[in-house]
């Protein structure tokens, strides 16, 4: 099966087909971590958006349901350099073209992926299009230009849970390897988080529920009174898709939130908890999507290794520096990585500590979470 790849600049790329034999659109970007690829696949926060992954070799341990980060693929498709129709791996139970194809996500590999990352690199990252069904490059390319953009698009609305409902941390289809190695910790009287789901990943609501909290997740648009009336003691803003200044309800919500409950943001919440604090963000030129990402405690002078996964960053000086300190860094490009505010139990960062796929070294933000909850409920 043949496939091409058009970009909206007019770039074209020409490869060998695989997942659904079909036609999909978005905003392409690449992804540099060299392991889990479907947890990339299965992060609602790559809604309205076709991946490229740096790592040659795509699809070669298969799928597994452990591996979900949620109930189905978000990428609107995938561009790899070798995507293998087979899978060699003790933990898989579908190779991942058979897997993609059922969710019907069309892949184009056996193309130069570097080259096509240094053209995002360059260009910044833009609209595109993977066709195995249309072979006019000239339609390609006019479609691509004819995509939605991203920029002012609420997402985090459409990838919602629609209902709330409480995390059955015990339910097998929601444990991954590491959670039946290692039981959950059973307390007496959890902590209670709520937690937003503005597309939300399993291993945030794992990595709470190992500290022990009982979650409840509400949707996107659930108002802070309502919030209030479940008597959480803590609230967790998650990860989500595409632009943060159209949430201006949830950027509303965490106001009145920050004054009342302890509140933890990552990524997608961390961009709305600087908009809530009057805060600007801005769109990067190709963004941060990888698990390799070095960031910086100001305040120890500490190094993290990172997981990344945003097109948008808070503009620091749109900040009340008086109320707000900066704690992280990107010590790639110097971006804002991190934020508490001085007299609010509100804190919130830019990267993925739950990391999945990544590296472990900010889990701790989790025990810091419970560790503010604690003090304030004293």
């Amino acid at each position: 099966m043949q496939a091409i790849l058009a970009l909206e600049d007019g770039r074209i790329f020409r490869g060998r087909g695989f997942g659904a034999k079909a036609e999909c659109y978005g905003e392409v970007v690449f992804n540099t971590s060299l392991s889990g690829y479907q947890e990339i696949f299965t992060d609602p926060s790559y809604s309205g958006q076709i991946v490229v992954l740096t790592n040659p070799q795509i699809g070669n341990y298969g799928t597994n349901v452990a591996d979900n980060e949620a109930t189905r693929p978000f990428i609107e498709g995938l561009v790899t350099r070798e995507f293998s129709p087979v899978s060699s791996n003790w933990r898989s139970t579908q190779v991942a073209d058979e897997y993609l194809e059922r969710y019907n996500v069309p892949v184009i590999a056996e193309i130069d992926t570097r080259a096509l990352v240094r053209h995002l690199r360059t260009h910044g990252v833009m609209r595109g299009v993977i066709s195995s069904l249309e072979t006019a490059p000239e339609v390609l390319i006019a479609k691509a230009r004819s995509i939605r953009k991203l920029d002012g698009t609420d997402l985090a609305s459409v990838v919602s849970t629609k209902v709330r409902y409480e995390w059955d941390a015990n339910d097998p289809r929601n444990q991954s390897d590491d959670t039946l190695l290692s039981p959950m910790p059973q307390e007496e009287d959890p902590l209670h988080v709520v937690a937003y789901d503005f597309g939300i990943k399993h291993n945030i609501l794992r990595m709470l529920t190992r500290q022990g909290c009982r979650v409840t997740v509400v949707p996107a648009q659930t108002t802070a009174e309502d919030v209030l009336a479940l008597n959480p003691d803590g609230v967790f803003l998650s990860n989500g898709p595409g632009d943060p200044e159209p949430l201006e309800y949830a950027a509303k919500a965490v106001r009145q939130l920050a004054e009342k409950k302890p509140t933890f943001g990552i990524c997608l919440g961390h961009q709305i908890t600087g908009l809530a604090l009057g805060g600007k963000t801005y769109k990067l030129k190709f963004g941060h999507h990888g698990g390799n990402h070095p960031v910086k405690q100001l305040s120890t002078g500490k190094v993290e290794i990172t997981a990344q996964n945003h097109n948008y960053a808070v503009d620091p000086d749109s900040l009340n520096q008086n109320e707000v300190d900066l704690t992280h860094i990107n010590l790639n490009d110097n971006t804002l990585e991190g934020l508490r505010h001085r007299s609010l139990p509100l804190f919130s960062v830019q990267y993925h500590p739950e990391a999945s796929p990544g590296p472990h070294d900010s889990h701790y933000l989790f025990k810091n979470f419970k560790k503010m909850m604690v003090e304030w409920k004293k």
